[in-house]
């Protein structure tokens, strides 16, 4: 018997089907990353407060991983050096909601560099929005800090609250707003703008 031949509907059919496998696979893998960040958010928190309320030492990590390496051999995570980072993220990031909307859409390694390398809370925020907007790989993260990216686009947010006094700041605001609507309305060369030349 031969099998049915596909009907012309077959393709576009496929492709809305693997389409659904796809986003099915990519929502998986970004719940199970969600639960992992979470459970080492956790274990980070509990050897924290176990320090603090026990007094636990440098080896009792050591003990701990190695208990749960016997435990879990196919789990890779939980070396003497990840349970440190572990204990480094809960103590980088106390707020267990902020964990949840937002550190939990990145990679482990990712928060490990953003960690390891900024000490500063609103630069390391800085890069945690800038990763989750664009993707970025691990790579090109670590490239995006090395090349300061928070030094060039965070001056020219901030500069203009540092310069201009607050007394002046919404009439030069007011200034900018309106030379842009003239820009917009009439096709106005922004280059009279900087020559000081613009009717407003």
């Amino acid at each position: 018997m031969t099998p049915p031949t596909p009907t012309s509907d077959y393709p576009t059919f496929l492709t809305e089907l693997k389409t659904r496998i796809r986003q099915a696979q990519l929502k998986a893998a970004l719940s199970v990353n969600k639960e992992l960040i979470l459970l080492y958010w956790k274990i980070g928190k509990d050897i924290l407060a176990n320090q603090e309320k026990l007094g636990w030492g440098a080896k009792v990590i050591d003990q701990l991983s190695q208990d749960l390496r016997t435990e879990f051999p196919e789990i890779k995570g939980f070396s003497v050096r990840n349970l440190k980072y572990m204990q480094a993220f809960a103590a980088a990031y106390p707020d267990l909601p902020f964990v949840q909307e937002v550190l939990a859409q990145l990679p482990r390694f990712h928060l490990c560099v953003i960690i390891t390398r900024l000490k500063d809370p609103e630069v390391r925020l800085f890069y945690l929005k800038k990763t989750i907007e664009h993707g970025w790989s691990r790579n090109i993260l670590v490239h995006q800090i090395k090349s300061g990216l928070h030094l060039r686009e965070g001056a020219s947010t901030t500069n203009f609250f540092m310069i201009i006094s607050e007394r002046n700041r919404w009439g030069c605001i007011s200034v900018t707003k309106t030379c842009l609507i003239q820009i917009f309305r009439s096709n106005i060369n922004p280059e009279v703008i900087v020559k000081g030349q613009i009717p407003i």
